[in-house]
């Protein structure tokens, strides 16, 4: 137990702290003077200095390069951006300290010169770039006019001869004339030859552009030759280079002061090491004893994390196992329903295939006399008694097969077997839909096809119901489809269960929320939930129907898809009333949706 401190020890413990302070803090002030000045430094900003006069000087030298006509455009040093950064470097400074308020604010004037220089360059580059393009595809368009033939092929020349004048030596009266050609050209030619249809347009058009960026050019060169960049930078190394001779002589002086505190700060040092070697076999001890309780520590801390993990484990297997048979109670409604289903139209098939089979003797005597009466005929020595006697039976079951109407039989009958065999395909498509089984695990799913093929799954529990559906224009949404209509066939089974056959009625609505959300509504007028069970309908196996009708976890898991999808699930309802369930699904499942399987 440790010892409780008087106030005068605790007074001078607290006075000795500040002293050492105040000793360490003029010793760190003072070798921070003397380190102030760094060569390297200041031959670093000299360096970044010269690049950007150098790099002034290119830009300079490609404005003058680019001015002359068509003069292969040279790459330029650096682009904007990286001259940007040296300048960014050269006002920071790289920690040295900047006295003087005319070089800080020489150095904000240099930056936003070499901002505003670069952006007029890129600008210039730009228009240079495009005025050469236009000087080139005329002189090529030109020679396409000529190669084509015509009458236009002389005035095509001049034009482009007159373009390369204006592009060289630009003047009012020149850029005139070429517009005036170009005029003059196109409304003499309203139909030149069809190979110098092409180049001709192309032609009249570059003038356009020459006559619109030749200028331009000229305003953003005589725009930079106006900027004191290249002035800007000689002026501020004349003040760094004054600044920096002002600070290697504070550095001298500053070396003077430290070299005779260091000598009185040795003896207090001294006395502190003596001091502090008593206390240091007590420090020994004590670290020794705590690493010994931070070892035990980290022993109890990985077996607690063993016994975590291992439950955490069992956990996850038991809730895998839990929605597995949620997932087969709710497959058994849907197989009892399906096959109530089929039965009905397998009814229409067998029955029409008995009553075809019973019919096919009759069919099959008619024809078997018909073509025995053939056969009499091709032979042709068959007494004429015999042919007429076949004759007049195949003429008797002719009539009997007309006046028993066993074609329109057969093909009434076909057509209720075609039916049925549609109505079990339509069952199936529907099943298939319903589970998305041939899908991925997500895709693009519209919630109002979901709905109809949920209904048509669940047709034998609302087959007596009134279900009444207002389904909005939505999108598809980014989701699990086959997750979505287990959560949808769970709404709509508990809301057929709470509503009796008779006036029970169950409404689907579905709207788009907002741009990025869309929402469903399931709703009944069934007998309602008691305000003090609502709070509780979410949680796992907490159920209000009898014992061996529900597990509970329906609606648990329907609101953990419909979380793990990134939407919400609520529910409404007043007793005798009715309950309503509202879902809110954002169209494109956030990135951070974990979506089971």
């Amino acid at each position: 137990m440790l010892k409780k401190l008087s106030p005068e020890k605790i007074i001078r413990r607290l006075g000795v702290a500040v002293a050492v302070l105040i000793l360490a803090g003029i010793l760190g002030f003072l070798y921070f003077k003397t380190q102030a000045v760094d060569f390297r430094k200041q031959n670093d900003l000299i360096g970044y200095l010269r690049e950007l006069k150098e790099v002034d000087s290119k830009w300079n030298e490609e404005v003058l390069r680019a001015r002359r006509p068509l003069e292969p455009e040279a790459k330029p040093p650096v682009n904007a951006q990286a001259v940007l950064r040296k300048v960014e470097l050269l006002l920071t400074a790289q920690g040295l300290d900047l006295k003087s308020p005319g070089l800080k604010q020489g150095i904000a004037g240099l930056k936003q010169a070499f901002q505003q220089k670069a952006e007029l360059f890129e600008k210039f580059r730009a228009e240079s770039a495009a005025l050469k393009k236009a000087v080139t595809d005329a002189r090529d368009q030109a020679t396409a006019v000529r190669a084509a033939g015509g009458p236009v092929t002389a005035e095509a020349d001049v034009l482009a001869a007159k373009i390369w004048e204006y592009y060289a030596e630009p003047s009012e009266a020149r850029a005139k004339d070429i517009l005036d050609r170009a005029e003059e050209l196109q409304r003499r030619t309203p139909a030149p030859p069809e190979g110098a249809r092409e180049p001709l347009a192309k032609l009249i058009g570059a003038v356009g552009l020459v006559t619109r960026h030749r200028p331009a050019e000229e305003v953003l060169a005589v725009k930079l030759s106006f900027l004191t960049t290249s002035e800007r930078v000689d002026a501020l190394a004349r003040g760094l280079d004054q600044e920096f001779q002002s600070a290697l002589q504070d550095r001298d002086l500053y070396g003077i002061y430290l070299v005779y505190y260091s000598g009185a700060l040795l003896l207090v040092l001294g006395f502190l090491g003596a001091r502090l070697r008593q206390s240091y076999g007590a420090i020994q001890h004590l670290n020794l004893a705590l690493k010994e309780a931070n070892e035990g520590l980290e022993r109890k801390v990985a077996e607690r994390t063993a016994e975590l993990s291992k439950a955490l484990a069992q956990l996850k297997e038991s809730e895998t196992l839990l929605i597995q048979t949620e997932k087969m109670s709710a497959l058994g409604q849907m197989v009892a329903g399906i096959a109530h289903e089929i039965n009905t139209p397998l009814a229409y098939v067998k029955s029409s295939l008995e009553s075809v089979s019973s019919r096919l003797p009759e069919v099959r005597q008619l024809v078997d006399e018909c073509q025995k009466l053939l056969d009499m005929l091709q032979a042709g020595n068959v007494a004429e008694d015999q042919l007429a006697a076949q004759f007049a039976k195949v003429s008797d079951l002719a009539a009997q097969f007309k006046t028993h109407q066993a074609a329109e039989e057969l093909s009434g009958l076909v057509k209720d077997g075609i039916y049925g065999i549609s109505q079990i395909s339509e069952i199936v498509i529907n099943l298939k839909n319903f589970s998305r089984l041939d899908r991925s695990k997500v895709a693009q799913f519209n919630l109002n096809e979901g709905l109809d093929s949920t209904l048509l799954i669940a047709r034998n529990l609302v087959k007596h119901k009134t279900v009444k559906k207002a389904f909005g224009n939505i999108p598809p949404i980014s989701c699990s489809p086959s997750q979505i209509n287990q959560v949808f066939l769970n709404l709509v089974t508990n809301a057929a269960q709470a509503i009796p056959d008779e006036g029970g009625v169950i409404f689907l609505r579905t709207a788009l929320k907002d741009p990025d959300h869309v929402v469903v509504e399931v709703a009944d007028n069934g007998h309602g939930i008691p305000a003090d069970v609502i709070p509780k309908i979410f949680d796992p196996f907490f159920t209000t129907k009898e014992v061996g009708k529900g597990t509970g976890l329906g609606l648990s898991i329907a609101y953990k898809i419909i979380n793990q999808h990134g939407g919400t699930i609520s529910v409404t309802s007043k007793p005798g009333s009715g309950t309503k369930f509202t879902i809110v699904l954002p169209v494109k499942a956030p990135e951070s949706a974990q979506l089971a399987a």
